[in-house]
């Protein structure tokens, strides 16, 4: 790894140097004030999927803020991220209603589709993140799943698998 272009390995993915130049960016665009950090953030996970700890750390060094406070607001906000995710974050809720008309069921079939071990979240191929959400306000609906900002109501076991191949399908996965 002693190219110029590789800062650091973080997880599975690495972090190019030039990629500081997007950070420097966003950052340049909402200002150093402590009052921007969290629009701040919510464009750096979306540019990463998730909040590399190099990130948050030249963050801070940029902003002239403490690495804890911008790790302290970086783990407070259940929005964020300190773990990649997949290209896909799909979450099942499991609230009452849901749960009631059957969303277990659903993340179980999910899971086995995917092929996600029982202890991970999202897939070796960085494809699938599967999180399990206490509500997405669509109760009327339920069970709920939401796929990135899509949501799939009355979903069944059948249903997703079916979703999952079109998914699949527009990737050209087989």
């Amino acid at each position: 790894m002693a190219t110029a272009e590789a800062s650091k390995t973080e997880g599975d993915v690495m972090i190019p140097r030039r990629k500081f130049d997007k950070v420097n960016e966003i950052i340049s665009r909402h200002g150093k004030l402590q009052s921007a950090l969290i629009p701040i953030l919510q464009e750096v996970q979306a540019e990463y999927r998730y909040l590399p700890e190099e990130i948050l750390t030249y963050i801070a060094t940029v902003m002239n803020l403490s690495p804890a406070t911008v790790y302290g607001v970086a783990t407070f906000y259940a929005q964020f991220s300190l773990e990649a995710k997949g290209k896909y974050v799909i979450r099942v809720c499991d609230g009452t209603a849901c749960h009631v008309r059957g969303s277990e069921p659903v993340k179980n079939a999910l899971r086995k589709r995917i092929g996600l071990a029982s202890d991970k979240q999202t897939t070796s191929d960085m494809r699938f993140t599967l999180e399990t959400v206490s509500c997405l306000g669509a109760c009327g609906l339920a069970p709920v799943v939401m796929i990135n900002d899509k949501i799939y109501g009355q979903m069944t076991a059948d249903a997703i698998n079916i979703i999952i191949d079109k998914i699949l399908e527009e990737e050209g996965v087989k």
